[in-house]
């Protein structure tokens, strides 16, 4: 028979009513109080923290490449104002633009 184990400690978290209500709704639905719900998540979370950590250090060197490709391009073009394509650049731009939209949507 397994041992009781005493929570002494507490936690307080401060909500809007909806958003209490929310958590409330959510955990009866899973047939949990609240506080277990919360002690279930944070725990899911802590537990997952390092593969987190490297998806936004992976995250923030894809943003820091696009930067610096950015910054090329308009290096580049205030050099070269005479010579500049605007087709080249408008071009180099669309594709930074799909390739930060490629990542937001997959960062979310």
């Amino acid at each position: 028979m397994p041992t009781k184990v005493n929570k002494t400690n507490h936690i307080g978290i401060r909500a809007t009513n909806a958003e209490k209500l929310d958590w409330e709704l959510k955990a009866h639905s899973c047939g949990l109080k609240t506080s277990q719900l919360a002690r279930d998540l944070l725990n899911k979370y802590s537990t997952g923290y390092a593969s987190d950590k490297k998806s936004r250090q992976e995250f923030n060197l894809q943003v820091a490449r696009i930067g610096n490709n950015l910054n090329q391009i308009a290096r580049w073009a205030n050099t070269y104002k005479g010579a500049a394509e605007v087709t080249q650049v408008v071009a180099s731009l669309a594709r930074i633009e799909s390739a930060m939209l490629e990542l937001r949507s997959g960062a979310g």
